[in-house]
C-alpha cells in the first residue's frame, strides 16, 4: 500500500471514488466492483488482488474501473469505509438506549463478542485490518472510528457514573476501543482457541474500567 510521499502531512480524507454515481446503472456498476473486489480479497488477499481481475470479474473494462478507483487502495478504503460505517451504527443503537451499568456492562460484552465473530466470519476485514498500519489513510479511518465509537461509550458512561470526571471517562472510552481494534488484529493472527482467549481477557479488562472509570 502507499502514503509514503505524504509522510510529512496529514493523510487526506479515506475517501475513495473519484466519482460519485448518479444514475442507476452506474451505481449498479459501482456495486459491482466493489463486490467482485470483496470476493477476490476473500480468496487471495488484498495483496495479490489485481485492479485487472477486479474488473474481469465485474464485467467492466479497466478503464471504466479507473474512472471509478484511481487504484487498489481506493477499493480497499471503500470497503474499510463501509464495514466501519456499519459498526459504527451498530455500536449506537446498543449503547445509545443505556441507562444504568448492567445494561451498559451487557450491551458492551455483546458488541465485543459481536465484533470479535465480524472479524472471524469476514475474511475481507481480517486482510484489510490486519494489513492496515500500512496504509496512512486506513490509520486515520481507524483513529476517527476509535474516537466516533469511544465517544458514544462515553456518553453512555456519563449516564451511569454522572459523578465521575467526564474527561477520565472520555479518555478511557477512548482508549478502550483504540485497543479493542488492536486485540481483534491480535486475535485473528492466533489460532481460533487462543484468539478467542485474548478477547475474552481484553473484554474482562475493559469491563472492569467501564464499571468503575
Amino acid at each position: 500500500m502507499t502514503g509514503t510521499r505524504r509522510s510529512r502531512q496529514m493523510p487526506p480524507p479515506a475517501s475513495v471514488a473519484r466519482r460519485a454515481p448518479a444514475q442507476q446503472r452506474s451505481r449498479e456498476r459501482l456495486e459491482r466492483i466493489l463486490s467482485s473486489a470483496s470476493a477476490l480479497i476473500a480468496e487471495k488477499g488484498c495483496d495479490r488482488v489485481k485492479m485487472s481481475e477486479v474488473a474481469e470479474l465485474a464485467e467492466v473494462s479497466i478503464g471504466s474501473l479507473y474512472q471509478y478507483f484511481p487504484d487498489k487502495q481506493a477499493v480497499v478504503r471503500t470497503l474499510a469505509e463501509r464495514y466501519t460505517a456499519e459498526s459504527r451504527r451498530c455500536i449506537d443503537e446498543a449503547l445509545t438506549g443505556v441507562h444504568d451499568l448492567d445494561g451498559l456492562l451487557a450491551a458492551y460484552a455483546d458488541l465485543v463478542d459481536q465484533y470479535h465473530a465480524l472479524f472471524l466470519a469476514e475474511p475481507v476485514m481480517r486482510d484489510i485490518w490486519s494489513g492496515m498500519q500500512a496504509d496512512k489513510q486506513l490509520v486515520a479511518l481507524e483513529l476517527a472510528e476509535s474516537k466516533a465509537n469511544g465517544a458514544l461509550l462515553a456518553a453512555a458512561m456519563r449516564r451511569v457514573h454522572p459523578k465521575s470526571d467526564p474527561k477520565a471517562i472520555a479518555a478511557s472510552a477512548l482508549l478502550i476501543w483504540q485497543l479493542g481494534e488492536a486485540t481483534m488484529r491480535l486475535a485473528i493472527a492466533h489460532p481460533r482457541a487462543e484468539g478467542a482467549r485474548l478477547v475474552d481477557a481484553f473484554k474482562r479488562m475493559t469491563l472492569r474500567a467501564i464499571a468503575e472509570p
